[in-house]
């Protein structure tokens, strides 16, 4: 148990100094909020497809497979409890901030969080089983939690569930994979260079928030620290007790692990924002969820490396 702990904190811990380097990048007004949002579009439109296409270029292989849509079922098991658990223990009478509270419990930071430490902890195969947990993300954040959070100012659209540069670079990587397609290397290798960003950008990123936060506003009602004890501590717990005891071992048990007790996901101050529905609340809610993480996440991965 302490091997693994000190593997994981020193992952975790190298991920936390290029947080902070985004975070002094904005004190020191380097980055500036038009340039976040260029390497935000950069990261969602370019550098995490290009990681999940990448990740899937191997031969085929039926374990492999197996341990993909295997994931995908933990993760509709983990969206279908958290999102039973936001409705049980959310009940915050404000009805902009019961529908924040309940987003930040529902969806967490597996794309530019979790992929960055599955893949320094545990390679490819570990994002091959991330790029699922991605999947089934996208098609509950484009349908409930898009109705959860715009509260009736837009239709839901299935379109949007299905493409997206999530699902679409999911959906190419499995017909390479599928097929043993293995791309030209004139073709690859920029995939691959540009897959190798995966983990710099999303820290600069989150950094970058965590700098803008004024700590004075966060964390002043019960609501926050029940929403983030859900995020961080019981929904990773509940699914990792469950996964072990249904016989889940090795990389598989460690990946889901990770996508599941990831912090707020970053893309719920983007929606709050957009739908004018307490974006400084989710921005808070992202920053502090992130800053525990850095424990929460240590300790819980650790747990998952030893009994995997």
């Amino acid at each position: 148990m302490l091997q693994s702990f000190q593997v994981v904190s020193l992952q975790v811990l190298i991920l936390f100094i290029l947080m902070a380097v985004g975070f002094i990048g904005k004190k020191l007004k380097i980055i500036t909020a038009d340039g976040i949002k260029c390497i935000t579009n950069l990261m969602l439109y370019m550098i995490t497809p290009c990681l999940l296409i990448n990740a899937f270029q191997r031969p085929f292989d039926a374990s492999m497979l197996k341990g993909f849509f295997i994931a995908a079922l933990i993760a509709l098991i983990s969206h279908v409890l958290a999102i039973i658990l936001a409705q049980l223990c959310i009940r915050d009478k404000d009805e902009a901030r019961r529908r924040v509270l309940r987003f930040a419990v529902i969806f967490s930071n597996c794309g530019y969080m979790s992929l960055p430490l599955q893949q320094v902890l545990l390679g490819d195969e570990s994002v091959f089983y991330g790029a699922s947990f991605i999947a089934v993300f996208n098609l509950f954040l484009w349908t409930y939690g898009l109705a959860l959070i715009c509260a009736g100012k837009e239709k839901i659209s299935l379109k949007k569930a299905l493409l997206n540069p999530g699902t679409i670079s999911v959906t190419i990587g499995l017909i390479l994979f599928f097929c043993s397609i293995r791309l030209p290397e004139v073709i690859g290798k920029p995939i691959e260079y540009l897959s190798s960003l995966n983990t710099p950008v999303p820290m600069l990123i989150i950094g970058y928030y965590i700098a803008c936060l004024d700590f004075k506003t966060v964390m002043r009602t019960p609501g926050e620290y029940i929403a983030l004890f859900l995020r961080l501590v019981a929904i990773p717990l509940i699914m990792l007790g469950g996964m072990y005891l249904c016989g889940i071992r090795g990389t598989l048990l460690v990946a889901c692990a990770i996508s599941t007790s990831a912090p707020v996901a970053t893309i719920s101050t983007m929606f709050a924002t957009r739908y004018d529905t307490g974006a400084e609340l989710s921005a808070s809610c992202v920053a502090v969820s992130t800053l525990c993480s850095i424990v929460t996440m240590t300790l819980i991965v650790s747990l998952a490396m030893y009994i995997a």
